[in-house]
């Protein structure tokens, strides 16, 4: 049975202070549904992000599975989320939160530019494209290897390139690039693809789109630019060439949950640990989204993580309150 929030909740705020009810550490969905319903439940809230609003999903072409969209760009979407926390009234920061320490009367974060004092902290930091490991991978990002076809696609208009990944990330990229590359081919490390069918039945209907499975990099090609990429089937072990103007990385995710490691417990892959209540190891600080131990990450479950560590991050700041 849904809780009904008094009337008197639901006025919209306009402060701007160093000290605040609730901190939220990110601003993608998880991050910002949570600090909506802080703010209609009448909390002072400060939003930081570290990179850029929306998260991984304001990379997304094309979101098909949020309820009450039919279709719509992960950039629309994230940007009506954040016009709305800006209605009610958010403090946003572009910073980086750099640590968090425990005080007699809450929290006081850290980042790059600013100190901030709280009652609770919602950390909803979200994850990073993970990095293929392969020798060079770093000083040809920008000339040849990227981790975001929204981002870089254009740059390569015309030409050939490369998708390494085998689920939804990597098929979405597929298709985005197939409408203006010469050809995508797409290079899986297993012998199937893990993303959606509606989606793959998509991206093979595409004329310029192909793609080959069990296949393992092992050497980017290219002295300033990357031009080719050498992998080895992992069946036969022969040596395959894929030439390329650029390669679109796309193998899963890491967390950023490294500064918050002296309060959270996080599990061995840097994962916060919490159950479905969103609470972590340190009372008072409480988690949202892709960030923490879960089965599922989408779009929808990181909508329903900000919702409950928002009610539960409130209930600690009335407890605290008194």
């Amino acid at each position: 049975m849904a809780t009904a929030i008094p009337l008197f909740f639901l006025k919209k705020q306009e402060v701007i202070m160093d000290k605040f009810d609730i901190i939220v550490v990110g601003a993608g969905p998880a991050g910002m549904t949570a600090a909506l319903n802080c703010l209609r439940a009448g909390k002072s809230v400060l939003v930081l992000e570290s990179d850029s609003f929306g998260g991984q999903i304001a990379y997304s072409p094309r979101v098909e599975n949020f309820p009450s969209y039919q279709k719509i760009s992960g950039s629309e979407l994230m940007d009506k989320l954040y016009e709305q926390i800006t209605e009610w009234g958010a403090q946003i920061e572009l910073e980086k939160a750099q640590s968090i320490v425990k005080t007699p009367v809450g929290f006081e974060l850290t980042t790059d530019y600013n100190k901030y004092e709280c009652k609770s902290v919602i950390l909803a930091t979200g994850v990073k494209p993970r990095k293929i490991g392969v020798e060079r991978e770093d000083e040809l990002v920008g000339n040849g290897v990227s981790y975001c076809a929204l981002c870089d696609g254009a740059f390569y208009s015309g030409e050939d390139v490369c998708v390494i990944g085998d689920a939804n990330t990597a098929l979405q990229y597929a298709l985005v690039l197939s409408g203006y590359c010469k050809s995508v081919h797409i290079c899986t490390l297993f012998d199937k693809f893990f993303g959606d069918k509606a989606l793959l039945d998509l991206v093979l209907a595409r004329p310029n789109v192909k793609y080959t499975h069990n296949l393992s990099l092992k050497e980017f090609i290219g002295q300033d630019q990357l031009e080719a990429l050498r992998f080895e089937n992992t069946i036969t072990h022969e040596d395959v060439t894929v030439q390329a103007k650029c390669a679109f990385i796309c193998i899963g995710q890491v967390p950023n949950n490294t500064a918050f490691a002296n309060l959270v417990e996080l599990d061995k892959a840097g994962y916060i640990v919490a159950d479905e209540n969103c609470t972590t190891s340190c009372e008072g600080i409480f988690v949202a989204g892709d960030c923490r131990t879960k089965k599922i990450r989408q779009l929808v479950t990181a909508a329903s993580d900000g919702s409950i560590a928002a009610f539960n991050a409130c209930a600690y700041v009335d407890k605290v309150n008194g």
